[in-house]
């Protein structure tokens, strides 16, 4: 078990012969971090702790791709109160939460501990209480935003993907006619856990029309985020839920559905062949989590 005290505040230590007038010595603050990245973290404090100015420390420094300004990052959190140790929110038992690394969207002081850092990273935040309210303490890890997994041979006359340094696809489609039947091809095979239907899944994606490539819905791109759905249950359409159940946490996939498995209705997209790549980013709840 990974554990990391994390010590805030100046200590100013009183002199002799000081004058009246000589400031009182800054009280240290004292957290300390258990538990492994992933995993909900464990903190210890006195109580009450009081907290006079916000403060952010790095726990672990994260080996994945940097954050880059105006882009997306997800972060699972977990919120204590300073008065008590009561918890106050935590997304590991839920889904994790994507920002726009910004001031606006983050806060500054969260902003200036995770502009500069990587996927990977965990982040102690220590905010004071506003008008007589208790202070909180609060941990961040940081995601990653793209599919991480080994990279698959791809089938031969499948549509090609080619990444972005950030990761958002580009798809080629090959001459022809769609296929009759949906195509389910990982192109990165993740190590994390195997999708389960009813779960929560984060996924970044891209999907275009078979029939002229054009793109009609993509995560990516300034200011898009990625989302958070359930899957095998019946909330997205048909071709995802067959599709993404039993992959694996960060993998890559390509879909390539037809109209029967796709919006149907009377949706404008009804009668086409839709191909998506799906980067699956976390998987959470169902009915084997309990």
């Amino acid at each position: 078990m990974r554990r990391r005290r994390a010590v805030i505040g100046l200590v100013l230590v009183a002199v002799a012969g000081l004058s009246a007038c000589t400031p009182e010595p800054e009280a240290v603050v004292e957290v300390t971090v258990a538990g492994e990245l992933g995993f909900a973290p464990e903190l210890t404090f006195d109580v009450p702790l009081t907290v006079t100015e916000a403060s952010v420390e790095v726990i672990a420094e994260g080996t994945g791709p940097e954050l880059v300004e105006g882009e997306a990052v997800l972060v699972d959190f977990y919120a204590e109160s300073g008065a008590d140790r009561s918890l106050i929110g935590e997304t590991f038992s839920s889904e994790p939460k994507p920002y726009l690394l910004s001031a606006e969207a983050l806060g500054l002081d969260l902003y200036e501990g995770l502009r500069g850092q990587r996927v990977g990273s965990r982040v102690l935040q220590l905010v004071p209480g506003a008008d007589g309210a208790a202070s909180t303490v609060a941990v961040f890890d940081v995601l990653p935003t793209r599919a991480w997994g080994e990279a698959v041979e791809p089938r031969e006359g499948q549509p090609t993907v080619e990444l972005a340094s950030n990761g958002a696809p580009t798809i080629t489609l090959p001459a022809g006619e769609p296929p009759a039947a949906a195509v389910v091809q990982p192109l990165l095979r993740g190590d994390g856990p195997q999708v389960t239907a009813g779960q929560i899944v984060t996924v970044q994606y891209t999907g275009v029309l078979w029939a002229d490539g054009a793109v009609f819905d993509t995560s990516w791109g300034p200011g898009k985020l990625p989302t958070s759905f359930p899957i095998g249950v019946g909330s997205v359409i048909e071709g995802w839920d067959t599709g993404l159940v039993e992959q694996t946490v960060g993998s890559q996939v390509l879909l390539v559905i037809p109209p029967a498995l796709g919006y149907g209705g009377e949706h404008e997209l009804a009668d086409q062949t839709l191909v998506f790549v799906v980067d699956i980013l976390a998987a959470s709840g169902g009915p084997e989590v309990g």
